[in-house]
């Protein structure tokens, strides 16, 4: 946080519940030179991975299915997401993350990952880092029927889908999420399918 326009930085902790929330009362100087004091909440949940299972031959992608109560409370009818495998990383390099999520949730045990970007998710409130990966699975790679750790009450539900179909689920709107439309799209756009 070394900013020469930023000074006086004073640290409330809000909630320690979930994750952690804090309040930050800071000094910001404007353009013109003149100072303000500003207050801003931060969430802090960690920094997390995604992922893109896909398998160019069969013109397939992996992608789960499950309730997010954020999402209920805000409109979503069912509460159910239609999501990339994703994670947080716990003390973990992004791969190893991101590996033993996907293992977890959809079942598949991948070795080689590709991470093609990294981006803030909510920059206005949360301070996560989101690692993005793609990943290439094969049929003989399913190990397990995924659906998540037991421990952590995710009750995941594994989907396979055509590609075409994953994007059309975008414009139809059953994809919301925007880590998973941020990796389809870059598949459509670097022609990871022919």
């Amino acid at each position: 946080m070394d900013n020469n326009h930023i000074k006086n930085i004073k640290k409330e902790l809000l909630s320690d519940n979930w994750y952690t929330l804090n309040k930050f009362t800071f000094d910001y100087q404007k353009d013109d030179g003149s100072w303000e004091t500003q207050h801003r909440e931060a969430y802090d949940r960690g920094n997390g991975a995604a992922i893109l299972l896909y398998n160019r031959e069969k013109g397939t992608v992996v992608l789960t299915r499950q309730f997010r109560m954020p999402t209920y409370v805000n409109g979503n009818k069912d509460g159910m997401m239609i999501e990339v495998c994703a994670g947080l990383l716990d003390g973990n390099s992004p791969e190893d993350c991101i590996r033993k999520e996907v293992e977890e949730e959809t079942g598949y045990k991948v070795h080689r990952v590709e991470k093609v970007f990294e981006s803030y998710m909510s920059p206005g409130s949360v301070t996560e880092i989101l690692h993005f990966f793609i990943g290439k699975y094969e049929t003989h790679m399913k190990i397990g029927e995924g659906g998540g750790a037991e421990d952590e009450t995710e009750n995941i539900e594994v989907l396979e889908c055509g590609f075409d179909e994953a994007l059309g689920m975008i414009k139809s709107g059953e994809i919301k999420d925007a880590k998973t439309i941020m990796l389809l799209q870059y598949a459509k756009i670097n022609v990871l399918f022919p």
